[in-house]
């Protein structure tokens, strides 16, 4: 949204939520005044959509912004108060409690007698806030004391109560697109107060797209870059800064991965490794692997997942698989990282290239409900021990055939309990060791129809 060449720096409406500070970061210099500033999230800002009408409207509620850093939730926040003439209040779970929340919506309340205007409250990281002080929202969000606006990274479904969850709605924001954070930088560098012009920039091309690309759609990471870049270089002979490629990747040192070990993310990328191991892709499975382990995730955890991996998507199709998981657990636990990598990638190469069969995970499904079915199922008399005489002459044991004594070491018998005679559990796949394991299952079957046959004539 918005013209690049539109006059940024013209003097701002009365009450705009940002006041200029020269000292303050470039990121923060450069959010956006008002709604035609505001770059990204077309979908939920384009015109006849239910935001958009409700800012137009002034009939905005309660909302959740739900994005990645750096899409714009905070600026989001910040123009909705300014296009519905609000008060706003920034406030941060990170930094602030219950007792300034009181504070705030006291404050809120009696803006509202005193001159019936209302008070956009915008909570940054509310996932930060625990239960309880969640729930200390719900009454003034109901009496329409404040206007409740959250901003989180985390999945709102997980991370907010579901009382206050019913009483907002949720908007989804989007990574900003290469063009739009291209747009912002174009901005910022033609922009002389609230940009970098007056640093004089000469920024090239293949600078501004490798920040672009660097940025990962987080615009407060583009706008940190390009000012780290600017203020690191002297002015050259023409009274420019020049900023090549090489002047922004000497300014980055290490790219800081998006992942949190206790977050969404941690859960999608290892959700992304499980299958791509299932999906049998070595190539994808080798690249989250690596990124969880670049990121800092515990490589005993990634282990353990393998280790799991090798009974339930592979199990009985290839049994080595699961002694290469505890193996690659054992080298890890030995040696640690980063020697230790390499058995991990060997283990992660092996699963994905392993024959697939997830018979044992329905088998165990399975035997789990004929338990729930039948949790008493009494074991049949004839497999129970008789270690003592009264046992002995209940008829524990009796009738009990020794599988040795038989053909092929099997036994006209039944294992099961009466409720569940003939019930099969555990289905062989067709690939791999499983198929030998089939053909042993209906041979041994086949042995036990002859031999029940042949019983019964003999009778």
């Amino acid at each position: 949204m918005g013209d690049l060449f539109k006059n940024l720096d013209a003097p701002e409406q009365e009450e705009s939520p940002w006041k200029y500070d020269p000292k303050a970061p470039l990121a923060d210099r450069m959010r956006p005044r008002s709604l035609d500033e505001y770059v990204g999230q077309a979908e939920i800002l384009k015109p006849g959509s239910f935001l958009q009408r409700a800012i137009e409207t002034d009939t905005i509620g309660s909302i959740i912004l739900w994005g990645p850093p750096g899409s714009g939730k905070t600026s989001l926040a910040a123009v909705i108060a300014y296009a519905t003439k609000r008060h706003f209040i920034p406030f941060s779970a990170v930094t602030s409690g219950v007792k300034e929340v009181r504070a705030v919506i006291e404050d809120a309340k009696r803006r509202m007698r005193r001159s019936n205007r209302g008070t956009i409250l915008f909570v940054d990281e509310i996932h930060r806030f625990n239960k309880a002080q969640q729930d200390g929202f719900l009454p003034h969000v109901e009496t329409g004391a404040i206007t409740l606006i959250g901003a989180t990274t985390e999945n709102p479904s997980f991370e907010v109560i579901g009382a206050l969850l019913s009483r907002t709605k949720v908007f989804i924001l989007e990574r900003l697109k290469p063009d739009e954070i291209m747009l912002i930088l174009r901005r910022a560098i033609e922009m002389p107060e609230r940009g970098v012009a007056h640093l004089s920039p000469d920024v090239t091309e293949d600078a501004l797209s490798f920040i672009v690309a660097y940025s990962e759609g987080d615009a407060r990471i583009a706008l940190t870059t390009l000012e780290m870049a600017l203020t690191s270089t002297r002015l050259n002979a023409e009274g420019k800064r020049h900023i090549s490629l090489a002047d922004v990747q000497s300014v980055l040192q290490k790219k800081t991965l998006l992942y949190d070990k206790s977050g969404e993310e941690h859960y999608n990328i290892i959700s992304a490794f499980h299958k791509s191991l299932r999906g049998s892709d070595p190539q994808a499975a080798l690249y989250w692997m690596a990124r969880m382990l670049e990121s800092g995730e515990d490589p005993l955890y990634i282990a353990r997942r393998m280790v799991r991996f090798a009974s339930e998507d592979i199990g009985l199709a290839d049994p080595e698989a699961l002694h290469i998981a505890l193996a690659a657990k054992d080298t890890v636990h030995f040696i640690g990282l980063p020697e230790g990598d390499l058995a991990l990638a060997q283990a992660a190469v092996y699963l994905a290239t392993a024959p697939k069969s997830n018979a044992l995970y329905s088998a165990m499904s399975n035997a789990k409900a004929a338990i729930r079915d039948y949790p008493a199922a009494p074991v049949p008399l004839h497999i129970r021990n008789a270690p003592t005489k009264l046992m002995e002459e209940a008829g524990y044991g009796k009738g009990y055939m020794y599988d040795h004594d038989f053909e092929a070491h099997i036994a006209p018998q039944e294992y099961l309990p009466d409720a569940l005679k003939g019930k099969r559990f555990y289905t062989p796949g067709e690939y791999g060791l499983e198929k030998e394991i089939q053909r042993r299952m209906e041979y041994w079957e086949k042995l036990r129809r002859e031999a029940k046959r042949s019983a019964k004539k003999d009778e």
